[in-house]
């Protein structure tokens, strides 16, 4: 199948908006029962699994999603009995991300390799809580507060996959106009470009930019991701206003990669991206 629906259907996008997740309550409860089962407390097991008991209350709660680090540790505290290995490719829900995109988040979390183009707003992984809360709030329907913190929530616990062992090798095009809009306002764009200056200096991140002048353009089509799984198998996403697509088939996702490929040599490169980065900065 060349395009899967990222929520289980296949050939066209889902809608949907942010849901409860079932599949990590049950997979809480599990991780809870088999706690209980092998005489932990929640302070002990904590200990073990080298997380915070408040880490080992939020995914037992189901209000988090486990890293593979946790699951490993959790497995081996309890009797290596698989079941929670075995449960983790099934967690594709996750409160506060739209339906369409649960899937990809999920492919992220064991992605060797994850690159991305935007040409609408700053990917949600290089977000700011404050760019994050006014994209949010900027775009219909009308959000209350719950909703607007839920979602926020959701998109900065992805930043934890900068910090992943062993690491994820990240690559980002954003176009200048996205760094100049002024999104949220002066303090808030200033706040954001200190927070791409300091990611672009991680040693596994490559940032670049696309200058306003750019005629020969391979993004016409609009943004598009790529990721590299565990058994070096590509996979691309494409995001549409209302939906999101999948795409698995060898031919199609060649196809994204070559645009990816010519994108970054028309790019600015990651020291010139910096540079201009900081110019920016200092004219605000």
């Amino acid at each position: 199948m060349a395009y899967d629906n990222t929520d289980g259907g296949a050939g066209k996008g889902s809608c949907g908006e942010p849901g409860v997740s079932d599949s990590l309550r049950t997979f809480g409860a599990v991780v809870h029962a088999l706690r209980e089962h092998a005489g932990l407390s929640r302070e002990e097991f904590a200990e073990r699994v080298c997380f915070s008991k408040h880490t080992v209350a939020s995914v037992e709660l189901g209000r988090r999603m486990p890293e593979r680090d946790f699951v490993e540790r959790a497995e081996e505290a309890t009797g290596n009995t698989g079941a929670l290995r075995r449960a983790v490719p099934h967690l594709s829900r996750q409160a506060g991300l739209a339906s369409w995109f649960r899937q990809w988040a999920r492919l992220e979390t064991q992605a060797e390799t994850l690159w991305t183009y935007e040409c609408r707003v700053v990917p949600g992984l290089l977000q700011t809580e404050r760019y994050a809360r006014a994209v949010t709030e900027s775009v219909p329907p009308v959000k209350d507060e719950h909703q607007v913190t839920e979602q926020v929530t959701a998109r900065l616990e992805r930043h934890r996959l900068f910090d992943r062992r062993p690491p994820i090798t990240f690559s980002f095009i954003i176009e200048q106009s996205l760094l100049e809009r002024g999104t949220g306002g002066p303090d808030v764009t200033r706040e954001l470009l200190d927070s791409l200056l300091e990611r672009s200096s991680q040693f596994n991140v490559e940032l670049q930019v696309m200058p306003r002048h750019q005629p020969d353009h391979a993004g016409f089509d609009g943004p598009l991701m790529l990721l590299e799984s565990p058994d070096n198998k590509w996979l691309g996403y494409a995001e549409g206003q209302r939906g999101g697509i999948l795409v698995s088939e060898p031919k199609e996702v060649s196809i994204m990669f070559q645009r990816y490929a010519r994108l970054r040599s028309q790019a600015l490169t990651p020291d010139d991206s910096r540079s201009l980065l900081t110019r920016l900065r200092g004219a605000l």
